[in-house]
């Protein structure tokens, strides 16, 4: 969340646009969009983990993906498509606003899928080398 962040800041930089109240707003917006797309994930990571016993942390990652990433194109791309309209039809009073969430969404969707599971899957190497199981808690 903190690396979507601030690239979004950098590409709000980049273009141009002040820091004023939307744009906070729309920072906040990204950032819990990207929580709940990495907890998606991160989530059916656990799922997998569990219902295959002791499978490697790679295939239960790449499992994951696999099974989320249809749910996260569809739900990133018509959230874009309602941003894109609100940016294009918003004025000048939206376009900081509109800008930061379609930039956060697409800098949070790629960030979640190539981002957030392989730092997971360095994670699990790194707790199996040390000796610790692959231990999946019931919610």
């Amino acid at each position: 969340t903190c690396h979507d962040l601030v690239v979004t800041v950098a590409m709000l930089s980049l273009a141009g646009y002040d820091l004023d109240l939307n744009v906070v707003a729309a920072l906040l917006t990204v950032a819990g969009y990207s929580v709940n797309d990495t907890i998606v994930i991160f989530d059916r990571v656990r799922e997998r983990l569990r219902g295959m016993g002791s499978v490697a942390m790679d295939a239960a990652i790449n499992a994951a993906i696999t099974d989320t990433l249809g749910r996260t194109i569809i739900t990133s791309g018509t959230t874009v498509v309602a941003v894109l309209a609100l940016y294009l039809f918003g004025g000048t009073a939206l376009g900081g606003f509109a800008f930061t969430v379609l930039a956060g969404i697409l800098v949070g969707t790629w960030s979640s899928v190539f981002v957030a599971a392989p730092v997971a899957a360095v994670a699990g190497r790194h707790a199996v080398a040390e000796g610790k199981k692959n231990r999946v808690e019931s919610p």
